[in-house]
């Protein structure tokens, strides 16, 4: 299976796989995501560590259960050959009716068929107001 665009990537190819990214996980379907990652796949995402599809689609079940009414931005930081690195912020309303905004990076590492292979992220959240909300 390929993902479109391939690497390496230039600007343009890298704001197209952000945005593809974006919607994906904008779609919250776990299965929606997980596809766009390698079977193998290894992932950081705060203090959690996270291998292959189905512990990513179990990860994502459970986030959408937690984070409602999330929605995303990412834009492009850097990217060179088959990595990208991204900038992004989202908000969510959690169990206890508090909005939040996460804000982070990710970086990410592509195999040849535009697989993600690894990803890494460093998210932090702020409690907000919901009159504070952007997205």
């Amino acid at each position: 299976m390929k993902k479109y665009p391939l690497p390496p990537f230039n600007e343009e190819t890298a704001k197209q796989k952000i945005q593809i990214a974006e919607d994906a996980w904008n779609s919250k379907d776990p299965v929606t995501v997980s596809m766009a990652y390698t079977e193998d796949t290894e992932w950081r995402n705060r203090t959690l560590f996270i291998n292959g599809r189905k512990e990513v689609q179990e990860f994502l079940k459970n986030k959408w259960i937690n984070e409602r009414n999330y929605k995303l931005k990412k834009e492009l930081w850097s990217f060179r050959n088959n990595r990208i690195a991204v900038r992004f912020e989202y908000e969510y309303l959690n169990k206890e009716d508090k909005w939040y905004r996460a804000y982070g990076n990710e970086n990410w590492e592509f195999d040849e068929n535009g697989l993600m292979q690894k990803r890494y992220a460093s998210i932090n959240d702020l409690e907000i107001k919901e009159s504070e909300r952007k997205l």
